[in-house]
């Protein structure tokens, strides 16, 4: 079964760029391209993609309310961020909205399509660096806490992506 992909940027060469970059690929389908999170949450029941490859930066919305949105309409679609931003505010906003995997876009082609590939077979990617982060934030909570709380100081989201980092 082919991966049909939404691809969601406000930068038309960066579309254009990941049409080329994905469309080669046998096991993938881009169905579509939204500019921003309006046209997004428009042709998501449209054109029924499994994969959202979406931007946080957008006009209208940014790219994390549009993954709550999109997740809570159709719980089904996978997201996976594709932005520049690599700090831990928008990582961990992505995560607890339900995304399924987190890529910078600096990261090398092979990194995106391991992403997708992933996030449709319904697993959780997260670029190295990333999980990295998470794992940091995980061991500075319990440092907090003062005791061994194990994983019940964590969202069932981030004990979801633990569970698949491990």
């Amino acid at each position: 079964m082919k991966i049909r992909l939404l691809l969601v940027d406000d930068h038309q060469v960066v579309r254009s760029g990941l049409r080329m970059l994905l469309g080669g690929e046998s096991d993938v389908e881009i169905v579509g391209e939204a500019g921003t999170a309006k046209e997004a949450l428009e042709a998501a029941p449209k054109l029924r993609p499994n994969i959202v490859l979406m931007d946080i930066g957008l006009p209208d919305m940014s790219g994390i309310e549009a993954t709550s949105e999109i997740k809570r309409l159709y719980p089904e679609i996978a997201v996976v961020a594709l932005t520049i931003h690599e700090d831990e505010e928008y990582f961990f906003k992505m995560l607890e909205v339900g995304a399924n995997g987190y890529v910078p876009k600096r990261a090398a082609p092979e990194e995106l399509l391991t992403a997708i590939r992933a996030a449709a077979a319904g697993e959780v990617y997260l670029y190295p660096s990333l999980a990295k982060l998470l794992v940091k934030d995980f061991l500075a909570q319990e440092r907090t806490s003062g005791e061994a709380a194990g994983l019940d100081g964590l969202t069932d989201r981030e004990q979801e992506v633990l569970k698949y980092l491990a």
